[in-house]
């Protein structure tokens, strides 16, 4: 939504202010320099980069949209999942724990966390990580540095669509002075014709340069904000399940071991101390109410 308001803000000061200066609006419809700067610009994206980032990049979009970012139950969902399993690794059999994180599909501890279970890669990045724990021959700071390596590696996956989209938006100033050089070309052509012809076909060829700046700037540019800032949002739960871990791998008991993990969620955006013991008790909706 933020999005959209932003954009009509954006639209309509520039659009106002060229009409309040006694612009006439019908200057500016050149369908086919937008053609030009869009297709070049989306040519040359799909030239840079491979097909999966791509289609990342439109989900991404949708993502940014939607602000799609991680909200109090997915936190309370991640430290349930969290809580049982660490409660299991201290009073059940490995066989016991290996069923759960064999098969998370079935398991009782992930049914009772659906936002955790719908997210795949969060599921097996938590699996993994209690399968070492339950080998036993890691020591803590051996794990912790194997997570710190897989996340920076989850990070950099997740944020190709952002870096492929910022090289398009940077490049479009450059695809508006190529369609404003063609626009020029085609005003050349008519070099006999009345000042007034050559003086529309000219102000015609000059909008692609500004529709180059306005995509760039006034578009690509803020939506890679918003997806920078959803993709490091949702990044955020994996930082929560590592210093969860290594802090139950580091001696805590799990109920302290979650406050590690609580303690890295932004303060505007954690789940209070209440609600997490809700969870603890009663796993998959326990901390609603009290976040209600």
């Amino acid at each position: 939504m933020t999005i959209i308001i932003g954009f009509v803000i954006t639209l309509g000061c520039i659009l106002g202010g060229f009409m309040a200066m006694g612009g006439h609006i019908e200057a500016l419809i050149q369908p086919f320099e937008l053609v030009i700067i869009g297709g070049a610009g989306l040519g040359g994206f799909v030239m840079a980069n491979p097909m999966k980032t791509v289609k990342d990049a439109g989900k991404a979009l949708g993502e940014a949209f939607k602000y799609a970012v991680p909200k109090e139950r997915n936190y309370l969902d991640v430290l349930g999942v969290l809580y049982s399993l660490m409660r299991d690794l201290r009073t059940k059999s490995r066989n016991e724990i290996e069923a759960h994180i064999d098969n998370p599909d079935e398991s009782t501890i992930f049914l009772a966390a659906p936002t955790v279970l719908k997210n795949k890669e969060l599921t097996s990045f938590i699996c993994d990580y209690v399968r070492l724990i339950i080998i036993g021959n890691a020591r803590s700071h051996e794990i912790e540095a194997l997570m710190d390596e897989e996340l920076e590696t989850i990070l950099h996956d997740k944020m190709k669509a952002y870096d492929a989209m910022a090289t398009m938006g940077d490049a479009f100033p450059a695809i508006g002075i190529v369609a404003a050089v063609l626009g020029v070309i085609k005003a050349m052509a008519k070099i006999n014709e009345s000042p007034e012809v050559l003086g529309g076909l000219i102000g015609a060829a000059l909008v692609g340069t500004m529709l180059g700046i306005f995509l760039s700037y006034c578009v690509v540019s803020p939506l890679c904000s918003q997806i920078k800032i959803v993709r490091n949002k949702q990044h955020r739960l994996y930082i929560v399940v590592k210093q969860t871990l290594i802090a139950y791998m580091n001696g805590s008991v799990p109920q302290v071991a979650l406050e590690y993990g609580r303690k890295t969620i932004s303060g505007y955006e954690r789940p209070s101390i209440d609600a997490v013991e809700q969870e603890m008790m009663n796993p998959g909706g326990g901390g609603e109410s009290k976040a209600a």
